[in-house]
């Protein structure tokens, strides 16, 4: 079993992802194929959070590979954003079954991984993809009325926006995320 105190003595992401790939913390290491501790730059100055890997994530072990990944990745490209400059991640590490919601256990127990990665990441901006990041961040915020909107927290800048799942399956959020993305250009 993986202990607090060695998540918190990692000093690179390759350890952080040893510790990942034995963790049993929760119930989702039962069921995985990969793990999916994150991807990118451990030098990123942007970090994305998701909330959970889906099927094509734990198949490849990589986040954001599938429908919304291809999303994401056009989003990227329309501000400027070269995958791999950035960072991301998600709240939980291991797919939850049949791609349902994580459960705040789930996420409590994935969350000493996801700060370490943003301690040792430092970036100047972290970017929360959907309600489940936003809510644990900012527990008293909505999506709805902060998406596009820079929040602060401590240091730390954030920036909310819907996910890009959210956008494939309403049609109406596709133009808001774009111009919400813009916002990343700018900054």
């Amino acid at each position: 079993m993986v202990k607090t105190e060695e998540i918190l003595n990692s000093k690179s992401l390759s350890h952080l992802n040893k510790l990942i790939s034995i963790c049993k913390k929760c119930v989702l290491y039962k069921i995985k194929t990969c793990d999916v501790p994150g991807d990118g730059s451990s030098k990123a100055k942007v970090l994305f959070i998701g909330e959970a890997p889906g099927r094509e994530e734990d198949f490849l072990g990589k986040p954001f590979v599938g429908r919304a990944g291809k999303f994401l990745d056009f989003l990227l490209k329309e501000v400027g954003i070269k995958r791999k400059d950035m960072f991301i991640t998600n709240l939980v590490k291991h797919r939850p079954p049949k791609n349902r919601k994580p459960r705040l256990k789930e996420i409590n127990a994935c969350f000493p991984y996801l700060e370490k990665q943003i301690e040792i990441i430092k970036p100047n901006l972290i970017i929360l993809l959907g309600e489940y990041p936003l809510k644990v961040f900012f527990k008293d915020k909505e999506i709805s009325e902060t998406h596009g909107k820079f929040l602060e927290s401590g240091k730390a800048l954030y920036l909310s926006l819907y996910h890009p799942a959210a956008a494939i399956y309403n049609q109406k959020l596709k133009n808001i995320l774009i111009r919400d993305f813009k916002k990343i250009k700018n900054f």
